[in-house]
C-alpha cells in the first residue's frame, strides 16, 4: 500500500468534517429576517460550499443593509456561537482523520470560513496520536481572493505543503467544493451531505466516511493514477 498512499489529505470543513450547514442556514435566516426580508432552507442550501464573501452579497441583495464584511464577520459569530455550544462532527470524519495521520500522511484543511472559525474547529478535532496538530496547515476564506469553486484554494494548500496537487486526495461535500477540488487536480472525493451531488467520472463518490480508513483513500488514489 505504501507506493500508493497520497502525497497529503486536503480537507474541507463544513458539511465534510462538521454538520455545520444548519448554524449557517440558521444563522443567515435570522439576519435576513432582522432586515425586513425572507429566507428559507431550501434557499440556504443554493448556497452551501460558496465563499462567504458571495454568500453576502446575495445577503444584500436580499436587504441586508450592512457591508460584506460585516454580513461575513455577523454570521461567522453566529455560527461560531452554535459550534462552542455543540460540535456537529460528521460520523466517521475525526476516526477517518486519525488513520491518515497515523500513515504519516500531512493533511490540510481548506476551507471558506473564516481563519477563525476553521481554527477553533481544527482545535476542536485535537492531537493526533503523537500529539502533534491534527493539520499540518489551514488554508481559510480569508486566505485566498478567489474561493471555491476556483481551485484556488488548493493550489494554495498543496504549494504551502509542497506538493503536486495531483498527488493529493481532496475531500468535499458540495457542488462549489467538489468543482474546487476536480479543477486543482487532486484526486476528488465526493461525500455529499445536503447537496446531492451526481456520480461522476471526476471524482469518485462515497455515501459518507463512517467506517472508512486510510486503505480506502489509497485504493481510489491508485485508481486514480491507473486511469491517468
Amino acid at each position: 500500500m505504501t507506493s500508493t498512499l497520497p502525497a497529503a489529505v486536503l480537507w474541507d470543513m463544513d458539511g465534510t468534517i462538521v454538520d455545520t450547514e444548519p448554524y449557517w442556514i440558521r444563522a443567515e435566516g435570522e439576519l435576513v429576517r432582522e432586515w425586513g426580508g425572507t429566507w428559507s432552507a431550501e434557499e440556504g442550501l443554493q448556497l452551501v460550499g460558496s465563499g462567504l464573501r458571495d454568500a453576502a452579497a446575495v445577503f444584500q441583495s436580499r436587504g441586508v443593509g450592512l457591508s460584506i464584511d460585516e454580513i461575513v464577520d455577523t454570521l461567522t459569530d453566529r455560527v461560531h456561537a452554535q459550534v462552542v455550544e455543540v460540535v456537529p462532527w460528521r460520523p466517521g470524519a475525526r476516526e477517518l482523520l486519525a488513520s491518515v495521520r497515523a500513515v504519516g500522511i500531512p493533511t490540510a484543511l481548506v476551507t471558506m470560513s473564516l481563519r477563525r472559525m476553521a481554527l477553533e474547529v481544527a482545535e476542536a478535532v485535537g492531537p493526533d496520536a503523537q500529539g502533534d496538530p491534527s493539520f499540518d496547515l489551514v488554508v481559510a476564506g480569508d486566505d485566498v481572493e478567489r474561493p471555491k469553486p476556483d481551485p484556488a484554494p488548493y493550489l494554495l494548500a498543496a504549494e504551502r505543503l509542497g506538493i503536486d496537487p495531483r498527488d493529493a486526495v481532496a475531500i468535499e461535500d458540495s457542488k462549489p467544493g467538489i468543482a474546487s477540488a476536480v479543477a486543482s487536480g487532486a484526486v476528488a472525493l465526493a461525500v455529499p451531505l445536503h447537496v446531492a451531488l451526481p456520480e461522476s467520472p471526476a471524482y469518485t463518490r462515497w455515501d459518507g466516511l463512517e467506517g472508512r480508513t486510510v486503505e480506502d483513500l489509497a485504493e481510489i488514489f491508485a485508481a486514480s493514477r491507473v486511469a491517468r
